[in-house]
């Protein structure tokens, strides 16, 4: 039985959509993630899923429980860790005091062990704590009663590089004990490292479900070359060629086959040739024909409404989802 079974969940705010008609399943044992700019409905399809949102239409299931049922979902979420992208803590209490009170009502056995494994100083007001580390406290609330399931909006928000290391290990290590989890994420990085397979949202909908090998493979390859003889640009303006820059070396992003590849190169003496895997930003950007709200996209795609919200960069840390 699947960890989390969603059969075309759909949300709206009124005429305007927040999710419509996603459908996907989290294997036992399996990280999946949700990969997706802000406003494309992560963080809506996760309320939903947990019963904060009333879906609009369709179902799903938490851990083989009915999560549109409200005695179901709440039995769920008693073996479920939590990670909202931006968690709502008492800033006047200490982060002892808050997770005293996350104890009581579902358990802390690993309290100890992830306090000191995250650096985390009970004793201070959560008012007084930086973005980091409030995103310590919520870590630690998450994990510490060993979850069967874990939902993760943009855990690492807020997390400096060692911490993110620290937080993958982590989740790998909850993996191997049983665990299974859905991350919701536009760090690219983070969800090739962790996860398994990736359900890829646009404006609601959900456009893909891909291991991340394919999804990496959508990008293509990153070709530099050097050749002996004077390059004319004209040859490499050609169908699978993107990103294309000609100065010493010729540099471009190829997504053809590569028969054509090599008679494109047979033109020319190659010196120097060097082909890695394009990154995932590349693959990612396939889905939404260079259309991503925010600096590093061209357009203002993504949906409007209490989803919407934040600066909309594909790879930074905002608010919004």
């Amino acid at each position: 039985m699947p960890a989390i079974e969603c059969r075309n969940l759909s949300k709206y705010y009124g005429d305007v959509r927040g999710i419509e008609d996603v459908s996907f399943a989290v294997e036992d044992g399996e990280v999946f993630g949700f990969l997706g700019p802000n406003g494309a409905g992560k963080t809506t399809a996760i309320r939903t899923l947990l019963g904060f949102l009333s879906p609009t239409s369709g179902g799903a299931t938490l851990l083989g429980r009915d999560a549109t049922d409200p005695v179901e979902s709440r039995r769920a979420r008693e073996r479920i860790g939590y990670l909202p992208g931006d968690p709502g803590l008492d800033r006047d209490r200490t982060a002892a005091a808050f997770l005293d009170h996350q104890a009581a009502l579902r358990g802390e056995s690993s309290r100890d062990e992830l306090v000191g494994r995250f650096g985390l100083d009970e004793s201070r007001r959560i008012g007084d704590l930086s973005r980091g580390n409030r995103q310590k406290v919520a870590l630690v609330a998450a994990f510490m009663h060993h979850p069967d399931l874990l939902l993760l909006d943009e855990p690492t928000s807020g997390l400096d590089p060692l911490l993110q290391e620290e937080f993958a290990a982590l989740v790998r290590e909850r993996v191997e004990d049983g665990a299974s989890v859905l991350l919701s994420s536009h760090v690219l990085g983070e969800v090739a490292a962790l996860c398994d397979r990736v359900g890829v949202l646009r404006e609601g909908h959900l456009v893909a479900v891909e291991s991340v090998s394919d999804l990496r493979s959508r990008g293509g390859k990153q070709i530099r070359v050097r050749v002996a003889e004077e390059v004319d640009r004209a040859d490499f303006e050609v169908r699978g060629i993107m990103n294309l820059r000609v100065g010493e070396t010729v540099s471009f992003t190829w997504t053809g086959e590569y028969d054509a590849l090599i008679d494109l190169l047979s033109r020319y003496t190659v010196l120097d040739l060097d082909v890695v895997d394009a990154p995932l930003e590349e693959a990612f950007m396939t889905f939404y024909d260079g259309d991503v709200p925010g600096p590093t996209g061209s357009g203002s795609g993504g949906t409007s409404g209490p989803d919407a919200a934040g600066s909309g960069a594909v790879d930074s840390g905002g608010e919004g989802r």
